[in-house]
């Protein structure tokens, strides 16, 4: 079974206007309409039997609406989890974390660039400590992003320094670590505990294959997972390119599927 750990989706009325947003600034265009059945489509078409769907927060404003619609995808969707998303500005930020782990959602996304703070500096600290004291896991984006191309708000270092704060804390950092630093990721995160890559855009973002293979082999493939970052780009893409690093047929089990299994039961 093929696990996809990174796509994103939004809500029917919403997709429109965000998807063309979203790639007017990132100069490409997707590979859907952005909506549940899209992404449901490109699942079929692709062969992957379960969608981890990422929302984000970018505002207090907006946490209950995105969360509201995290449940009512996993209510609706057996082939979709959706994860919930919080502001560190948020005065609810723990209510909306029960609110979450009441309807059965074990983990959320962020996006530091999105917000005015760097992952290490303290806003953040209150939503880490949160999440680590209910067991919650955390999918952050890592490295470049075409949103705020100067500004890298999660760096391999910066992201060290927040896993040696809270030992207990899993983490999946996207991007395998960190999207065009890899060989910061390399020096600096391979083998850290509790620590998860996800591959989301590899292949689009053009990784040299043998230092996406170093990164893989020095972090272990116990905690890699596989992702598209659909509708950015194609899980059959992606796919591809890790089936060309020639990597043993039992990693590539883990990385596809049975890694990401193992995290959501958990």
């Amino acid at each position: 079974m093929i696990i996809d750990f990174h796509t994103h989706c939004f809500p029917d009325a919403l997709a429109p206007r965000a998807l063309a947003k979203l790639s007017s600034a990132a100069g490409s265009l997707p590979c859907t309409d952005g909506t549940v059945a899209g992404t449901l489509a490109s699942m079929r078409a692709d062969g992957i039997a379960l969608s981890v769907v990422c929302n984000i927060a970018t505002n207090p404003r907006q946490q209950r609406k995105v969360n509201t619609f995290a449940a009512t995808v996993n209510d609706r969707c057996a082939s979709l989890i959706a994860l919930g998303s919080v502001s560190p500005d948020s005065d609810e930020l723990e209510e909306e974390l029960d609110y979450l782990l009441d309807h059965e959602i074990g983990g959320i996304k962020i996006h530091p660039e999105y917000s005015s703070y760097y992952i290490d500096e303290p806003a953040w600290e209150r939503v880490f400590a949160a999440c680590e004291e209910r067991g919650m896991f955390i999918l952050t984006h890592a490295g470049y992003d075409f949103i705020s191309p100067d500004r890298i708000a999660v760096t391999p270092r910066r992201l060290a320094a927040v896993l040696d704060r809270h030992p207990s804390l899993t983490v999946i950092a996207a991007h395998l670590g960190g999207n065009r630093l890899w060989e910061e990721v390399c020096e600096i995160l391979c083998g850290r505990e509790n620590l998860f890559f996800d591959t989301a855009l590899i292949a689009r973002e053009g990784i040299d294959p043998a230092l996406a293979r170093c990164i893989l082999d020095r972090h272990g493939h116990d905690r890699i997972l596989f992702g598209s970052d659909l509708p950015w780009s194609e899980p059959r893409r992606e796919l591809a390119f890790l089936r060309s690093l020639s990597l043993p047929e039992a990693s590539l089990r883990k990385i596809l599927g049975e890694n990401a299994e193992a995290l959501l039961r958990r």
